[in-house]
Formats: structure tokens, sequence, C-alpha cells
């Protein structure tokens, strides 16, 4: 870390006043002014997205489109993905990465319109090198390929820009939280030709929970060369490293979903910890053909390698006979996990007029190859249980057990994707016509499992309609498509594969709309979602050579109602709103037969409501804003069975312009409320949600 650390101060030392020499005098104003005297719009609303494959207002999106802002996860101290979810209607924690998408596990992330995330498994995406986060939400097989039905999640990273600015910010917190981060970005020669941009980022937090917490740092640089007027090259760099105590697991609960244990403990010991490296490679080439016609050509290259050692929990048991849990047996395991990727994509955007019509055509294709690594190791023996009342840390560690006696997995499986598409969008008057085709792909094998492979090929459609009763509110409906190709395991003839991908359709109505000059912004989207083709033992097929048989028989229905509000409520006061209710459930299966991550006919971690709010006021007279927002998620499903409750947090901020500088104050869970956000199954429990923690950022603008 110290040598980083001295690389990205050496580096900044050298660009800062390279890039400050070659802006222009009048360039000099920064953005130290916390003061937003635009409406909501200009502050958490974005106005243009890429995520609809080219350039769209979202207005023009016939699906449920929210996008947040870069101001937007500054104001709220965002640090990852898991400090936004409380601003998007339809989105929950799951598992680390993983969410609650529609109703849906997911996971696998897009970064700038492509695969290559290098948070996988048990990371959580770091927010440092991103400028907004956009979701698209519902089946997007026809834009994006093979993906999950609930939705795209797309992180726009941060571009070297035309114009000089420099940040420094530090931060001190409890929870032994300190760290900072600096960035710099602007023309590198005094024409402008080349434009760069450097940033680093450290931070260490602790957890309410014994031996847990995190240690992260990013060091992230990009280079623009404008080839032309109207061409540019953009290159990027990347490097993430996490380094944590240990992997931190949930708490057992009981079957209302209280806690067993104090919410400090864990099954953690001092020495277990869990490192991760990954790195990120990306390039990018703009070309305006002429005003009607341009094209982009892409390249994504990604390895994520992470190393834990750590304890693992078993069933919990009761071992003085009272009728409660109070013991936790435990193993010892160690992984190696070695993810790599590349992806090429291409996209051509082209406008013009047949009579009253107006088209927007959108094609291109993109090719992926992902290898997924893992060496493990388990052992049981001589690792000691630890009791959820009186846990005893530190007297046991990797070095006393003997992996001689373990057991091992290896996973080496191989994924390659690509396909094509075509999207055309009409305009005609007050309605606009989306219509499109993607064909992909794929080919999946796991040779250290023997070399189960799935191959196939798939086309998804999406359409849609548009009408405007205003030139500023849209009323739409939608048909969309997605699939994701069987588990290889589940391909062999020996168990009646192969199988067709299970596929995915959603049926969306919605309005979207900026009222009274852009004050008001309301949007609902209701929807459907009917996933099938899921493999599952058909009973009514007789084994084959002492085999059980599959049939592609599960299906899954995912319906609900979103709402999402951005108000401009005065000239110095703002509000962002969401609230959804999902209803997803088995709607076919073998009879006795259950459906992967299924508890009876429901799913865990997906609650039927949720709600979010976050409002601002700022009051220029003494330089200064104030914060206050809270989220609610019903009560959900364990893995276990457990009826996990439902929790309501608040948390607030208070921003003051220093002059040189702005000094935020954020609290976060203010009445420090205990409560679990998700879980995993009964012996791993539930995760804790966040106690209540208070920070001091200082932020200097050059």
């Amino acid at each position: 870390m110290t040598r980083s650390h001295a690389l990205f101060i050496l580096m900044l030392s050298t660009a800062l006043p390279q890039m400050a020499l070659a802006q222009a005098p009048e360039a000099q104003s920064g953005d130290a002014d916390i003061l937003v005297t635009g409406r909501a719009e200009k502050l958490y609303r974005a106005t243009d997205t890429e995520i609809g494959r080219g350039s769209s207002d979202p207005l023009d999106i016939p699906q449920s489109v929210q996008v947040i802002t870069s101001e937007l996860i500054r104001d709220q101290g965002a640090r990852d993905i898991t400090d936004l979810y409380r601003n998007i209607a339809g989105i929950s924690a799951s598992q680390y990465a993983t969410v609650t998408y529609r109703g849906f596990r997911q996971d696998g992330n897009f970064y700038d319109g492509m695969r290559g995330d290098p948070f996988q498994g048990f990371a959580v995406p770091s927010l440092f090198s991103i400028d907004r986060v956009e979701f698209l939400k519902g089946p997007v097989g026809m834009l994006y390929g093979a993906s999950a039905p609930g939705g795209m999640i797309n992180y726009v990273t941060k571009k070297p820009q035309d114009e000089f600015a420099a940040s420094l910010r530090g931060i001190v917190g409890n929870y032994d939280r300190y760290g900072g981060s600096g960035e710099i970005t602007g023309p590198i020669d005094k024409d402008g030709v080349l434009t760069g941009r450097a940033g680093a980022f450290y931070e260490h937090v602790a957890t309410v929970q014994r031996n847990s917490g995190s240690e992260s740092l990013v060091l992230d640089g990009g280079l623009t060369a404008h080839i032309g007027p109207d061409t540019k090259l953009t290159a990027q760099l990347t490097h993430y490293r996490q380094t944590l105590p240990g992997r931190q697991r949930g708490i057992p609960i009981d079957d209302d979903g209280n806690f067993l244990a104090d919410r400090k403990w864990t099954h953690l010991e001092p020495t277990d910890f869990s490192k991760l490296n990954g790195t990120v490679a990306q390039a990018r080439l703009d070309h305006k053909v002429s005003d009607a016609v341009s094209f982009n050509l892409a390249a994504r290259w990604f390895r994520y390698r992470e190393h834990q050692e750590y304890h693992e929990p078993r069933a919990y048991t009761d071992t003085n006979g009272d009728g409660t849990p109070d013991t936790v047996p435990r193993e010892y395991r160690s992984q190696h996990y070695d993810v790599s990727g590349v992806t090429i994509a291409a996209n051509m955007t082209a406008r013009f007029e047949t009579g009253p019509l107006r088209h927007t055509i959108a094609a291109g294709g993109d090719w992926y190859r992902q290898r997924y690594q893992l060496d493990s190791i388990s052992v049981r023996s001589g690792v000691p249980a630890l009791s959820l009342r009186n846990p005893v840390y530190g007297l046991t560690s990797g070095v006393d057990y003997d992996f001689s006696n373990g057991s091992g997995e290896t996973l080496d499986t191989r994924s390659h994707r690509y396909g094509l598409y075509a999207q055309d969008q009409i305009d005609w008057g007050r309605f606009i016509l989306v219509g499109g085709v993607r064909q992909d792909w794929f080919d999946d094998a796991d040779p250290a499992a023997g070399d189960p492979k799935t191959s196939g090929s798939r086309t998804s459609w999406r359409t849609g309609a548009i009408y405007k009763p205003m030139q500023r509110v849209s009323l739409y409906a939608s048909y969309s498509q997605s699939f994701e190709p069987q588990d290889p395991s589940r391909q062999s003839a020996s168990v009646g594969g192969p199988f067709a991908p299970v596929a995915s359709r959603q049926v969306e109505i919605g309005a979207k709309g900026e009222l009274l000059g852009g004050k008001l912004q309301p949007t609902i989207a209701l929807y459907r979602i009917v996933r099938r083709g899921i493999v599952q033992v058909d009973p009514d097929l007789p084994p084959i050579n002492g085999v059980d048989q599959m049939s592609p028989i599960g299906e899954v229905t995912s319906k609900g109602i979103e709402l999402t509000l951005a108000a401009d409520i005065t000239r110095n006061w703002v509000l962002t709103a969401n609230y959804a209710y999902n209803d997803a459930r088995i709607t076919d299966s073998a009879p006795g037969a259950a459906i992967d991550n299924s508890v009876g006919g429901r799913f865990p971690n997906a609650p039927d409501h949720q709600a979010g709010f976050w409002t601002r006021y700022q009051i220029p007279a003494i330089d200064a804003a104030f914060a206050f927002g809270g989220q609610y998620v019903s009560g959900q499903l364990a893995r276990s069975g457990a009826h996990m409750k439902g929790f309501t947090v608040f948390d607030g901020s208070v921003t003051k312009g220093l002059g040189f500088a702005d000094l935020m104050i954020r609290i976060e869970n203010i009445f420090d409320k205990t409560y679990a956000t998700s879980a995993f199954d009964a012996r791993r429990g539930a995760f804790v949600g966040r106690a209540r923690t208070v920070f001091a950022e200082l932020r200097v603008n050059l």
C-alpha cells in the first residue's frame, strides 16, 4: 500500500501544475460552492443516457429508467453501490454484490455498456471512479444479450474532462473510519488535444461486528486524445485493492427473524482475511461521421483475484439442552478466485427522415469471453465451535489446522457470449415507436467438472410505443425479452438435456413527465414478468440408468408497481422519493420439486414493499445545506424459511461552506436501529444492517 500511495503522490504532484498551466485563465473557477441554483432536474435528474444503446432522453425510452447522478452520490456520501439502494424503486439488498431486482436475484454489472465486472462473488462495487449509475428495469436481452429478467445496472465511469478541475477529500468517523481521496482532470497541452484524469481513493472502516471491516484502495487514470474535431480516443486504467479482516457472514436468526446473538457477534477470528485485487483496462474510439451518423468502438479487459482464509459457520446447535441454540460449529476455508474477461463492442447510430417519420437507427454487436477459476479447500477436524452468547476469540487460527484430510473444490468455467442487434426508433408527431431484434450465440464449459458444456443461440425482441400528450410527458407501453443459458451441469444427455435457455418476457406500461417547467418529475410503471423454462427433476419421467430425468417446466411470475418523484419544491429545496411493490412467486413447477433459491412458492430477500426518500434544503445566507433521508423495507423471507422483520432507518447530513472548502457531517441510522438487511441460509444467518455511524468529510476543490 505504501508503494501505491507514493506512486499517486508523485503522479498528482507532477500532473497538477502541468494541467493548471495548460488550461486557459478563464477556466480557473471550480465547483466548490455547495449551493445549487438550478432545478431538481439539474441536481438529481439526468436528461441524457446511453443505456438504451445510443444517447437518449429518458422520456423517449419505453421502459422504466432511473439514473443516480454524481451530485446525489456526493450529497449522500456514498462509497459503494449498497449506499444507493434506498434511491432505486424495485431494488433491494441480497448478498454482497447481488441484488433483488423486481423480485429476481441477480449479479453481474455492466460498465459503460460493456460486460467485465471486476467485483464478483463477495466483492461490492466501489463508486470512486464512477460518474453515475444507470438502471434499466425489466428484460434487456434485445439490447445486451444474456441477462437476468429484473433489469440492468450500468456504471458510467469518470472520463478526462476538457476543463481543469481538481479536488481533495479527507474523511474521519466512528468505527475507526479514516481515509482520503484526490482527483485531477483537464487539458495536458495548451491546445487541449490531450486531456487526462488521475485519482486515488483510500479508506479504512470497521463495522459493528467484531473482526470485520474493510480497507480499500482505488487508483484510477485516463487519457483522451482528440484526434480530430469529430474523433476522440479515450483509454482508462483502474486498479482496486480491498483487504478485509475476514469474509463477513450473517448472524443466525430464529423463525421470527430475531438475532440469536448480539449484533457484535461474528463467526470470524482476528486472523481471518480476504484480499481482493482487481485491474481494469478500457479504451473507446468515438467518431462522428456527420450530423446524422456516428459510431463507437470499445474494448474492456479485467482481472479479479481474491484470496480468502476464514472460519465458516455450520448449523448451530443446542449444547446445554434448554431448547435454545447456543453454539455454532465451524470449518476453516482457504479459497483462491481468479476471474478474467474481455469485451469488444461496436455501436452505430444513424438519423434520417422518410416523409413525416424521423428514424433513429441503433445497430451493433458485442463479443465477450470470461474464465472463472476457484480452488478451495476446507477442513473441519480440530476447528473449535464458537459460543453465541459468550464468544472467545483469538484461541485458534489457520496455522493450527491440518489440511491433508480436507475436502477440496475446483471450478474452471468458461463463458462465451456474442451477438448482433438492430433497433429503429420512429418519431411521428406525438408518437414514438420503437422496435428491435437481437441474435445471440453462447457456449459455456466447465473442464474441471468433466467438461459439461452448453451452447446455443437465442433471438430477443423489444417493441414499445410512446404517446406525448404534452412535450415533456410520456405515456408508454412496451414488450421486452431476455434469456439466461442453462447451467452446464444440467445440459447432459444423461439427465434429458440439452435444454433451451431460461426465457423471460415482460409487459410494462407507465408514464413519465417533467411538469411545471421541470419542477416536478414523477414516474409510474406497472409490469408483469414471466420467467419460464427453469429445469427441474421431472417426477413424471422414470430414471434412466439410475439418473433422475429433468424437464424445463419451472415458471416464475413477478408483477408490481413502481413510483418515483423528483421535485424542486422551492429554489433551495429539492426532494426525491420512490416506492415499489413487487409480488414474485412460482406459478408452475413439478409436483414436489423446488426451484433453486426458492422457499415454498416464494423467494428470499424479496420484500413486497420498499420505499425511500431524500430531501435537501440549502440556506444561501449562511452557505449551508441540510439533508434528511430514510428507507423502508417490508418483511421478507430468509433462505431458511424464517420471516425477517421489516425495518425503517433514517439518515441526515449538514454541509457548510468554509470559503476554502466544504465540510459535510453525516449520520447514518440516526436511531441506531438493529435490523437485518437480507439473509443467507439457516447456518449463515442474516446480514446485520449498518449501525449508527457518524463521519465528517472535508472537500477542497481547486
